[in-house]
């Protein structure tokens, strides 16, 4: 997990990661997002409201990690979305991930 969370940082430093909801969703609708990662201590309605966006465009979806720790990641305070825009760092990020994604859930 730590090998994901540092290439996050990396793909942060690359200008390759938005953040915050509505950014975030604006780069679902649009295709933009590669990969969406979300904080397992979002609310319920935030939760809910990425799994159905991401779902309707197929976007991947990840829900896991503590908003202290995405956020950490990319070298912020805390974030509870992140979405990857650049397909080789979102493939990356995934296969590190392994099962997870697709909307599997990280303890």
């Amino acid at each position: 997990m730590s090998k994901a969370l540092s290439n996050l940082g990396l793909a942060m430093r690359a200008g390759k990661i938005v953040t915050g909801e509505e950014i975030v969703l604006k780069a679902v609708r649009s295709a933009q997002a590669k990969l969406v990662l979300l904080a397992g201590d979002a609310s319920d309605n935030t939760q809910k409201k990425f799994r159905d966006k991401c779902g309707t465009y197929n976007i991947p979806l990840v829900i896991g990690f503590s908003r202290d720790i995405l956020g950490a990641s990319i070298g912020k305070d805390s974030r509870v979305v992140l979405a990857v825009t650049d397909k080789g760092f979102a493939e990356m990020i995934s296969k590190q991930l392994g099962d997870k994604v697709g909307g599997g859930i990280i303890d």
